[in-house]
């Protein structure tokens, strides 16, 4: 099913983009190729509802002032106590063009393996990784079944993950040896969780990236130095809004 978000073309600059926000409005830039941003503007509700389900790995059908883009959404910063999208960031895309964007990896069948079964604890260790394919080919998740977790000598890989057709990892030199999930004896990880605790635990929260961007560290998001390009993200906040 096709992901679509009408938008305006916005005028709103500075602290004029505060007011749009209280007026239920969500500021936007379009990216693409060698064209200029587009500033950009639409509702809360159907903003919020477009960057749930598309996430970063979806195409978004754009409709701009009557003119459509297939764009993907490359940053979305969520106010850190409202929890309220403040600003997204697309980049367009090409229909018949591959593109990298970053999927996440879903174990099929939690808690029905050999293992769970048996009293074991299965973790997933990784959760993300980078594809390459055309938009009409992207997954909304890689999928890789537990079914062959019996005990704590069984993991998975990356080699067992399954990629659909026209879907390819972004890097050719991966390590297809990469650790997808293990199992654990229950009494060994409280151990190890009871040894770890509080052990540096202000730091590992401060690595964690957010999912949506916008409690991550801002100088993560200075990528937009080429409007379009692959390796770009959005300025920080206050610049966002001081620029548009």
């Amino acid at each position: 099913m096709d992901i679509s978000l009408k938008l305006t073309e916005r005028t709103a600059q500075g602290k004029q983009v505060k007011k749009l926000r209280a007026d239920g409005m969500v500021p936007s830039v379009v990216y693409g190729g060698k064209a200029d941003p587009i500033h950009t503007q639409s509702p809360l509700v159907e903003t919020t509802k477009v960057t749930h389900k598309a996430g970063k790995h979806s195409p978004v059908h754009l409709t701009i002032d009557g003119k459509k883009k297939l764009a993907i959404i490359k940053t979305i910063d969520v106010d850190p106590v409202k929890h309220r999208v403040r600003h997204v960031a697309f980049h367009t895309i090409k229909q018949n063009e591959a593109i990298v964007t970053e999927v996440p990896i879903h174990l099929i069948g939690m808690g029905e393996s050999p293992a769970e079964r048996a009293g074991l604890v299965v973790l997933q260790a990784l959760e993300h990784i980078e594809i390459k394919a055309k938009p009409a080919d992207l997954p909304e998740a890689l999928e890789v079944s537990l079914e062959k977790l019996a005990s704590t000598d069984d993991k998975l890989l990356l080699s067992d993950v399954q990629l659909p057709s026209g879907v390819e990892f972004a890097d050719h030199e991966l390590n297809l040896e990469i650790v997808v999930a293990n199992v654990y004896e229950p009494s060994a990880l409280q151990a190890q969780n009871e040894a770890a605790a509080g052990d540096g635990e202000p730091e590992d929260v401060e690595d964690v990236p957010s999912e949506q961007g916008a409690d991550s560290d801002q100088s993560s998001q200075a990528e937009e130095t080429k409007p379009g390009g692959k390796d770009q993200d959005e300025p920080k906040q206050e610049n966002v809004d001081a620029n548009k």
